[in-house]
């Protein structure tokens, strides 16, 4: 027996359930051929209907007769008759599917029988062949056939179809077949009345009807129709809300996943997918307007994958035409190889993976990133990757990605370098936004025309031999392929890449001997494809000419480069080796021609190799020109070289003023003495620079490149400032450790919130306070909110220390408008207004005219989003940032710093002569402005009026408010304090008569009393807290004795002066490549790119060696 079961395990039942249904191909064999059969009957069925003849029937039988008896052909009959035969082993099949009475007791199996079991009869009874058998039903068996046969099709084929395709098909069965059962069933029934109907009238009867338009032009005449079509109805009634129920449940849910992206549209379009934990409306915006930004980007569809529920906000953007024809939305996770392939990772041109930076845990948002970067790149090895990383530590984990984007390196590092070169925020981030230059070009003020014009200066690259703008300065020196370049395009060229060498050079200097084969990289308002410049006209101008006259002669240019003369040439050549930066804009000595305005050494085609001389790379040539003093002598205990201890892997070293000897953990707490030292507060320490303090809930290891920047070696010795570090929560010995070999770095434990913490840790001795956005905080119940706490404490520090210029880092940009609030500065509501006409025509840079902005007082790092995004069309522009930011330091390239525009440095006058003067002194390339700028304020005018602010419906009276007065006089005669009532305003706005002196010099008395004690009362509140610290307070001074060189100081950190004169404020903002023929201003601060003196003594050596060389004999 045991041996029987074994080899005949099946018995005949179980073989035909696996012919029948277990086997996939045979099954579907089956079923096809089931479905062929009931279409088959169903067909027939209509061929009785047209061959049979009611009329000549109804004079010999009765109208009971004509319903149950018909006129069938024999061929018609036989025809009939032979589908039923193989319905007899369906019906074998059926009763072996499972439980014999649950089989024969189902809907299907009823009507099985009811439509074959009369046609097996009439073979052996030909009396019964003209019997009535509703065959139509078969159209149901055809539909459950159908419905079986597209499931064994996708398990044949191993391929899923979406739920909504069954689901649609079945909604389109059942129509068809509720339609045609009422149409065969009315015509039936109509046979027994006086008029029947054909098939096609009954057909459109049931379409009239079940679309309850009901013509009424055709209706049942007996009441078995009659009756037949109210069952008809309730079926329907019941049936298709089931079904149409249904449909719309999968239609919502394929909402919330988002569907698929097929496969056809991926192999005939391009797109990019954007894989993200949550989609917040901010981050999708920008990156929607900065993407789609580029003209070769127009057709390229942009793929959202996405673990979580499209939000509201989201969805009605998503719905507008511009973006729902280009954007697809898919809920899925990048982890999952199906969800991969719904959005066709494998074809896509690139994917972006960016991290949440509101999570609280920053480092398990990195590692959620990592692991979504690793999945694409095992699912798809081939397609770009563009990862966006928040913690440096984690940044090697992705290194194998195309470009890479960590937060808070570029963060840390443009904070620090905003301590020295102001805004440099600002810069960094109108570079890396796309923008026509259009915003505020319809502004009546100056400051805002040129301010927009020149934030579209982007930058671009092409290769030397393919440029109009640089082939003609092949085997020229990089400096003088520069000047000329600005001197005749107006363009910036600030970089350059051989072709052998992957690295980019930010200014190589005058030792670069350009090449065909250089790629430039340049500053521009467009790329030199889309310039407007005509160079055939002058290349004909140049005909018969040699290029050195076209270059040199102010008829022989362009009307462009006429306009930006940079004047007469001076005939005697002057020292070009790197000097002091005091020296390097200094008066040339006077000629004979007096009446001729000063003149600056022209830029060299070659570098001269004696003019160029080596520098010691370990020494501070700065300090040794200007002499050695008594100040000096801690600073020259500093030595050069690479930081021994890097805080995480990847970190690009940097050569750095260093210690000798690492300083001990106990010496590194500024607020505590230790048995080496015995200080406790900044003033007793005695810096002779001030102080830079940063504000931080944790020292992570990006706050590591806030430290590089600020002691590279290319700083001056004697202008280092200490840093103090302001933490909630105290480091740990390995952070120690990676800072302890830095000189002048300090920490100690507190928070801005807290007076006294701000005290022990100098805040009167410090030039700049950064202030770092808190990670717990980036978490809130209302997102906009996660600022609220930071902007707060800013705006109280604003107005304990007024002279102290704080840099504020923010969550969200569009909460910039409340730093240095006043609720009744009617030019910052007019800014505003500005800011939401830009933002309406659709500009990327909507936040610009925002005053803090401008100035570099506050940042955000999601406006560096688009850095990563601007790489899938300029893939060079991280390794720019980096330069620029002196994140990355590759020999041979420079780096960035500022130079102050004093007094004395006004002989040059113009930019494009200031351009020339660098070029031809010390090889530096200038980039752009920071300009500041003082103003009266608005409020109080003859002809202003107050009133205007609430009605601009006018262009004229919205102008009004816009206009800034410079002039002295206003300024002193009308000084109105900012913190009136606005009623008390618009009462003085509305007097058609002006007030006397006299008495807007009482009202001024009057509030000048209650500003006064509020000061005193500030001053008094400080005072009080360093007593009871113990602190000194001889170096206390109180905001209404400040000197002339602090409230200048004041003005140049452009903040507002409320705290000494309240008309007048400052407006501070940056002008990148601006024209050659802008007019410098005192108190300007210029933006330039160093070249790097490392350089120079790695030529010298080389070029010693070979001198060397050729002399043996």
């Amino acid at each position: 027996y045991c041996f029987f079961c074994f080899v005949f395990p099946n018995t005949f039942k179980e073989r035909l359930k696996l012919f029948f249904i277990k086997n996939q191909r045979s099954s579907l064999r089956i079923r096809i051929f089931n479905f062929c059969l009931k279409l088959l009957t169903c067909v027939l069925y209509i061929i009785r209907v047209m061959t049979d003849n009611p009329a000549q029937l109804r004079h010999t039988w009765s109208e009971l007769e004509l319903i149950f008896w018909v006129d069938r052909k024999v061929p018609v009959w036989a025809i009939q008759v032979s589908p039923k035969k193989a319905n007899i082993y369906m019906c074998i099949c059926i009763f072996f599917q499972g439980n014999l009475w649950e089989q024969i007791f189902q809907v299907s199996f009823l009507l099985e029988m009811l439509n074959t079991v009369p046609f097996i009869i009439t073979i052996f009874w030909p009396p019964l062949r003209n019997l009535f058998i509703p065959v139509f039903l078969n159209c149901w068996l055809a539909k459950c056939a159908l419905e079986s046969m597209i499931n064994d099709l996708h398990r044949a084929i191993q391929r899923t179809h979406s739920a909504m395709f069954n689901q649609v098909l079945i909604l389109i069965c059942t129509l068809l077949c509720l339609v045609f059962t009422g149409a065969c069933g009315i015509q039936h029934l109509e046979r027994a009345g006086k008029k029947s109907l054909s098939l096609f009238n009954a057909l459109y009867f049931c379409i009239v009807t079940f679309s309850t338009v009901g013509f009424g032009d055709v209706t049942p005449q007996i009441w078995p129709s009659q009756l037949l079509v109210v069952v008809m109805i309730c079926v329907a009634l019941v049936v298709l809300p089931l079904q149409f129920e249904e449909l719309i449940y999968l239609w919502m849910e394929r909402q919330k996943s988002g569907g698929n992206y097929s496969r056809h549209r991926a192999q005939t379009e391009r797109h990019v997918v954007l894989c993200v934990s949550t989609l917040k409306i901010d981050l999708l915006m920008d990156f929607l307007n900065e993407f789609y930004a580029h003209p070769h980007t127009q057709d390229y569809y942009v793929v959202i994958l996405c673990p979580c529920e499209v939000d509201v906000q989201v969805r009605r953007i998503l719905q507008i035409p511009l973006w729902s024809q280009r954007v697809i939305y898919l809920q899925g996770s990048a982890l999952k190889n199906q969800d991969l392939l719904r959005a066709k990772m494998d074809d896509a041109e690139a994917c972006f993976i960016l991290s949440s930076r509101n999570e609280a845990d920053r480092m398990a948002a990195d590692h959620q990133t990592i692991l979504r970067a690793w999945a694409v790149k095992d699912f798809a090895p081939n397609c770009p990757l563009y990862v966006q990383i928040l913690k440096p530590e984690n940044k090697f984990h992705v290194k194998f990605a195309d470009h890479v984007v960590c937060e808070e390196e570029f963060k840390y590092a443009m904070l620090a370098l905003n301590c020295l070169c102001p805004a440099t925020s600002t810069l960094i981030t109108l570079l890396v936004h796309t923008s026509r230059g259009q915003e505020g070009q319809q502004s009546p003020e100056q400051w805002q025309r040129m301010y927009g014009r020149c934030s579209g200066n982007e930058v671009y690259h092409i290769r030397l031999g393919d440029s109009m703008f640089f082939r003609d300065y092949n085997s020229k020196s990089f400096t003088y392929a520069a000047f000329h370049a600005h001197k005749k395009y107006g363009v910036c060229l600030i970089g350059v890449k051989r072709e052998d060498i992957k690295s980019i050079l930010l200014n190589p200097g005058p030792r670069h001997i350009m090449s065909a084969s250089d790629t430039c990289y340049y500053i521009n308002i467009t790329k030199e494809e889309n310039s407007a410049f005509i160079f055939r006209q002058e290349e004909d101008q140049g005909k018969g000419r040699g290029h050195c006259d076209i270059l040199n002669s102010p008829s022989g240019l362009p009307v462009h480069s006429i306009i930006a003369s940079m004047g007469t040439v001076a005939m005697d050549f002057q020292n070009t080796s790197p000097t002091e930066r005091g020296a390097k804009l200094a008066l040339p000595p006077e000629n004979d021609q007096g009446s001729r305005r000063p003149s600056i050494a022209p830029v060299l085609e070659l570098a001269d190799s004696a003019s160029l001389l080596p520098c010691d790379l370990l020494s501070d040539q700065s300090e040794d020109e200007a002499g050695q003093s008594d100040e000096d002598v801690t600073a020259n205990e500093f030595v050069k070289g690479y930081p021994p201890n890097s805080p995480y892997i990847g970190s690009s070293p940097t050569l750095c003023h260093l210690l000798p000897q690492k300083a001990h953990f106990c010496c590194l707490r500024l607020d505590q003495s230790c048995e080496h030292v015995s200080f406790e507060d900044a003033k007793a320490y005695g810096f002779k620079n001030k102080l830079i303090i940063v504000s931080a809930e944790t020292a992570g290891n990006g706050l590591y490149n806030f430290i590089v920047p600020l002691r590279a070696y290319y700083r001056p010795r004697r202008e280092l400032n200490p840093i103090v570090l302001l933490l909630d929560n105290l480091p740990d010995d390995h952070f120690l450790e990676a800072i302890s070999c830095f000189p002048m770095v300090y920490y100690m434990g507190g928070t801005i919130d807290n007076l006294d913490s701000l005290l022990q840790c100098g805040v009167l001795y410090a030039d700049n306070l950064v202030v770092v956005d808190k990670e717990s905080t980036m978490s809130a119940e209302e997102d906009y909110m996660a600022d609220a706490k930071t902007i707060v404490n800013v705006q109280t520090m604003f107005r304990l220390f007024p002279s102290l210029s704080i840099t504020t880092e923010l969550t969200h940009p569009s909460n910039m408008r409340f730093m240095q609030f006043r609720a009744k500065d009617c030019y910052s509501l007019a800014l505003s207004k500005l800011e939401k006409k830009e933002r309406d025509k659709g500009s990327n840079l909507a936040f610009m005219f925002r005053l803090p902005f401008a100035a570099g007082r506050v940042f955000s790092i999601s406006m560096l989003d688009t850095l990563l995004y601007q790489c899938f069309v300029k893939d060079y522009m991280i390794p720019i940032a980096r330069l620029l930011l002196g994140l990355d330091t590759t020999p041979g390239s420079g780096y960035l710093c500022a130079m102050h525009v004093c007094e004395a440095d006004l002989w040059i006058r113009t930019y494009g002569r200031l351009f020339q003067k660098f070029c031809s002194s010390s090889s530096e390339i200038p980039i752009g402005i920071y300009r500041t700028e003082s103003h009266a304020s608005p409020e109080f005018q003859g002809s202003v009026s107050i009133e205007g602010l609430n009605d601009t419906r006018e262009k004229g009276e919205e102008s009004k408010i816009l206009t800034r007065s410079s002039s002295s006089s206003d300024q002193s005669e009308h000084p109105l304090l900012r913190k009136k009532s606005m009623y008390w305003t618009r009462r003085l706005s509305r007097r058609s008569v002006k007030r006397s002196d006299s008495s807007l010099s009482s009202i001024q008395q009057r509030l000048g009393v209650l500003r006064r004690s509020e000061r005193e009362e500030l001053t008094e509140l400080v005072r009080n807290r360093m007593q009871h610290l113990g602190l000194h307070t001889a170096g206390y001074k109180d905001v209404t004795n400040l000197t002339a060189s602090d409230v200048m100081n004041r003005v140049n950190l452009g903040y507002l002066q409320d705290e000494l004169n309240d008309q007048q404020n400052s407006i501070s903002y940056v002008l990148i490549n601006p024209a050659p023929d802008t007019l410098l201003q005192l108190n300007d601060v210029v933006y330039v790119a160093h070249p790097d003196r490392y350089t120079y003594t790695h030529i010298y050596f080389f070029d010693c060696c070979y001198s060397l060389t050729n002399c043996r004999p």
